[in-house]
């Protein structure tokens, strides 16, 4: 099957690059190739283009260009946010988080906690909200800095970051968010807000793998991850030219339209439950009563398990994922719906569907048609097979 009969539901994991993103990018990689140190007039040409970029997500995040870090990754500008601010006070061995950080933050505060750092990890309701009061509890004098992800990437959960960013001002503690799930899909102005780090990803928002961003405040000065001249002597390398023109050209296309935009998925997101919680009274939207992601439906079928359902539904030309790409692997449950007190089955049964402004009402429908044949079969191979085990027991 030609990609282009997919049906792709699965953008919190990965977009696909928007158009104008990729002409963007291949004029680069053509036209323009030079190394933005150079002195010379491509190289000169190419440093406009990182230059452009830069004001281009800036204004997406009401920031200055200044404070705008091109890396390589979001992980790499968590990893950036969380060991700089570390390293710039070795006094202070003390970091807050949640219990429902992406991978790429917990794997590393795992690590750190093996070195000796303290971590205080915030429970959450069971939609996923995490207790603010335990969060002002957990701050000490040697805190060195909250990190909260603005927007959960498995149930699409959007939590305080205004409230917990200023808790931590009134502490003076620094102030990390990944907003990689938010960009794009919420408006953020941190003219506005007491964050002192975010970190967001190009490849979440339709521009290119391997280019992200750490937003890093005038003032708020971290020791670098890798050490060379470029981004101000905070990001060493030479830049990546042509991923940095397609997410200046992303993050321009999405501040235009995030309302519209929003509004759209977001109808297309409620289209969907419906049809499916209707087909199904079994199933629950996890998260489903607070504020979510206009895009994100995590939806739990009873305790059918969800690798069944995504592989036949691959099978039929739909993708969709049942949580974080980066731990996906069938044989755990998601620790984020384990967080939120699900079972251990229920967690098991839990599937994401991510819309992006590329979804259709076509595709919506066609999901809603294609889910009873796949999901009553296994109901019915379940009840046989409990059957059988009463009869044998």
């Amino acid at each position: 099957m030609n990609t282009s009969e997919l049906i792709y539901v699965d953008n919190n994991a990965t977009t696909a690059p928007a158009p104008e993103v990729l002409e963007a990018m291949k004029a680069c990689l053509s036209d323009c190739y030079g190394n933005p140190s150079s002195k010379h007039q491509i190289g000169q040409a190419a440093k406009r283009v990182v230059m452009d970029a830069r004001s281009k997500v800036a204004k997406l995040l009401n920031a200055a260009p200044a404070e705008i870090v091109f890396t390589g990754s979001a992980t790499e500008s968590n990893h950036l946010a969380i060991l700089g601010a570390l390293a710039r006070d070795p006094s202070k061995r003390h970091l807050i988080t949640t219990a429902v950080e992406h991978p790429s933050t917990r794997l590393l505060l795992a690590r750190l906690v093996a070195e000796g750092v303290t971590v205080s990890e915030i429970g959450v309701d069971g939609n996923g909200m995490p207790d603010m009061d335990a969060l002002k509890a957990a701050i000490t004098q040697e805190t060195a800095l909250i990190s909260m992800m603005w927007a959960n990437n498995e149930t699409g959960a959007i939590y305080p970051v205004a409230e917990a960013a200023a808790i931590a001002a009134s502490h003076g503690v620094a102030f990390h968010t990944d907003a990689v799930q938010a960009a794009g899909h919420l408006p953020i102005d941190l003219g506005h807000l007491p964050v002192d780090l975010l970190s967001l990803s190009g490849h979440k928002l339709h521009a290119g793998k391997g280019i992200g961003v750490l937003f890093m405040r005038k003032g708020c000065k971290l020791p670098p991850l890798l050490w060379g001249h470029q981004e101000r002597g905070r990001r060493g390398g030479t830049e990546n030219v042509a991923a940095i023109a397609g997410l200046g050209v992303a993050a321009e296309l999405v501040r235009s339209s995030i309302e519209t935009c929003g509004n759209q998925v977001a109808a297309l997101r409620d289209r969907l439950e419906q049809g499916i919680l209707q087909q199904f009274p079994f199933a629950s939207v996890n998260s489903g009563s607070v504020d979510r992601l206009a895009n994100t439906s995590n939806i739990s079928f009873g305790e059918i398990d969800a690798e069944i359902i995504l592989d036949r539904l691959d099978k039929a030309g739909i993708c969709a994922s049942s949580g974080s790409a980066c731990t996906a692997g069938g044989t755990e449950p998601s620790h984020v719906l384990l967080a939120m007190g699900q079972t251990r089955s229920k967690a098991l049964a839990a599937v994401r569907f991510s819309l992006s402004r590329y979804s259709t009402e076509a595709e919506v429908d066609r999901i809603i048609d294609v889910l009873p044949g796949i999901v009553q079969r296994q109901v019915a191979m379940q009840t046989e097979s409990q059957l059988l085990m009463k009869a044998t027991a």
